[in-house]
């Protein structure tokens, strides 16, 4: 496995090669889980219907197109509520880089030949099922946050992580999985939640990036999820 560093440098690299090339719109192929559990094929990329590459980009079009302008195809159309939710900064640990959405692309590429990579999605299982990224991982925020009260969830879930128990009972992380950890939003605190416990208990902050923009950025940006 590459060194963090040098990982990070290689996956910014692969993200800037993806904006020039266009690589969003070929995308990832991954496998994924359904709420059935069958696994199947699906392809990770922006899911722009062929009539909205028509539709013009200016103000009165994109900002009010909803309701504005009915030449807009409906298919074109997207809304999202505003609700509550605190802004969350850009960086929040000097060795966590965050990520947009070409860099978790990259990040699911290189994943698809390396299971020492793992995209988490940080929500609740009910929001999960409903909807998120192809090929992620749920661990639920709360099973580490309250790690006490969900001891069985949460030591499963650092044994995916490929975290080992000592004998005098200490976590072993030498050889744990490098992660992209999300939630909702710019707005949601769960995976920040998440990371700060992960932190707390040891777990290298060079070993964890966050996908700050989440499934709200995910979805406005076309991107392909588990809802159809």
């Amino acid at each position: 496995m590459l060194p963090t560093n040098i990982t990070f440098s290689f996956l910014l690299a692969s993200a800037i090669v993806l904006a020039r090339t266009g690589f969003e719109y070929e995308g990832v192929t991954v496998e994924t889980v359904d709420a059935n559990g069958k696994t199947k094929t699906v392809v990770v990329k922006r899911d722009i219907p062929p009539e909205c590459k028509k539709v013009s980009i200016d103000n009165t079009t994109v900002w009010t197109g909803n309701y504005a302008n009915p030449k807009v195809p409906e298919a074109c159309k997207s809304t999202y509520v505003h609700t509550v939710g605190k802004l969350l900064p850009i960086q929040l640990h000097e060795d966590i880089m965050t990520y947009g959405e070409l860099e978790v692309l990259a990040f699911m590429k290189q994943m698809q030949n390396d299971d020492s990579m793992m995209l988490i999605d940080g929500r609740k299982q009910e929001w999960y099922d409903y909807r998120t990224i192809p090929g992620a991982v749920n661990m639920p925020f709360h099973h580490f946050k309250e790690r006490k009260s969900f001891e069985f969830e949460f030591e499963r879930s650092l044994k995916m992580l490929g975290v080992k128990r000592k004998k005098d009972g200490t976590h072993d992380f030498s050889h744990v999985k490098t992660v992209v950890i999300f939630c909702n939003g710019p707005w949601c605190s769960q995976s920040v939640a998440m990371i700060q416990a992960l932190l707390e208990i040891g777990y290298p902050a060079e070993k964890i990036s966050w996908y700050r923009g989440g499934m709200e950025s995910w979805l406005v940006a076309g991107m392909t999820s588990t809802r159809e």
